[in-house]
């Protein structure tokens, strides 16, 4: 028969299993130096079946191969410890399924001149893994600047983007972005610039940088400059495209109407007129574009200023007469 005292023994010991804390059981986060955070959830492992058991159990991690408070390297890893035991691509996925662990994101680069260019490690990973680029190209984390010269070179992105296996550094706007240009003229109103249009028919090297930075910081340059082959005129010469004397191509003209006090308003169509002439029989020889110039009386373009430069008769109908040929 069972003594009076074992039973208290036994009754004292149930208690106190029944009252003893439960072990608690957390998510652990491990901060890399180069690669992010990596969490390890004990939830997630004790839910999970291995190949060879029913269900994982502490003991399957918490043996005397699993050293505490010990930093293992991904190296040390791939050679059977810490993760290792299990992650080698037959018990558990292989450590090489890096993402399965490590965080990636999307990463915006900062280029002055180009403005923002995008990286997209989620694109990247649907034809390739980690490992063709780290750490064999970049280093995981934070790597040096690398110029486009670099690249051209088999640096960096270029030692994939050759043209080869993917499309090569030189298809400029796969990463940079580039946006339609309006300039402000004082004179002669808005200019504008379509790199959309240009790059259908030329590369950006045509240009940049031979005839412009990338970005801000180009210095204004004439119509004079232009026509001796700077800036626009290097390829608008009348050969490779329009001549930059072609003037309407660019620069926006209005139809015109002058309120003269007596005589009603007179109407002044540059519609009709470059139809016949060019844009430098009349600027700046006799009007400066724009506005500023000053009103000349009947008088003087009888004397052949102003309109009577070309309206004398010969070239045109005089000013002289025929009045209501314009004044209506």
């Amino acid at each position: 028969m069972i003594s009076r005292l074992t039973v208290l023994i036994m009754t004292a010991l149930l208690a106190s299993a029944t009252i003893a804390p439960a072990l608690e059981l957390k998510d652990i986060t491990y901060n890399t130096k180069d690669a992010g955070k990596v969490v390890f959830s004990h939830k997630v492992h004790l839910q999970k079946k291995s190949r060879t058991t029913s269900n994982l159990s502490c003991k399957a991690c918490h043996t005397s191969k699993m050293e505490k408070n010990t930093h293992y390297t991904m190296a040390d890893m791939e050679k059977g410890k810490s993760c290792g035991i299990c992650h080698n691509g037959s018990k558990a996925f292989a450590l090489a399924k890096c993402t399965q662990c490590h965080q990636v994101r999307e990463i915006t680069y900062k280029v002055k001149e180009t403005g923002p260019v995008s990286f997209s490690h989620t694109m990247h990973l649907r034809t390739m893994q980690c490992n063709s680029c780290h750490n064999k190209i970049f280093n995981a984390g934070p790597n040096a600047k690398v110029s486009m010269a670099a690249m051209e070179k088999g640096k960096s992105c270029g030692a994939c983007h050759n043209g080869k296996g993917t499309f090569a550094i030189s298809n400029c706007v796969k990463c940079h972005p580039v946006k339609e240009i309006t300039y402000t003229v004082k004179n002669t109103g808005p200019v504008s610039f379509s790199h959309k249009f240009h790059i259908g028919m030329y590369g950006c090297a045509e240009c940049h940088t031979r005839l412009y930075l990338p970005g801000k910081g180009n210095p204004t340059v004439s119509m004079a400059a232009m026509e001796k082959g700077k800036s626009c005129g290097a390829c608008h010469d009348g050969k490779g495209a329009f001549a930059v004397s072609d003037c309407v191509k660019c620069h926006p003209v209005k139809e015109m109407m002058y309120t003269v006090k007596d005589a009603g308003n007179v109407p002044f169509s540059h519609k009709f007129h470059i139809g016949m002439y060019g844009c430098a029989e009349c600027h700046p020889r006799l009007y400066l574009p724009g506005k500023g110039n000053a009103t000349v009386s009947m008088a003087s373009m009888e004397a052949l200023k102003s309109c009577g430069a070309c309206h004398d008769g010969k070239t045109a109908f005089t000013v002289k007469e025929n009045c209501d040929k314009c004044h209506k």
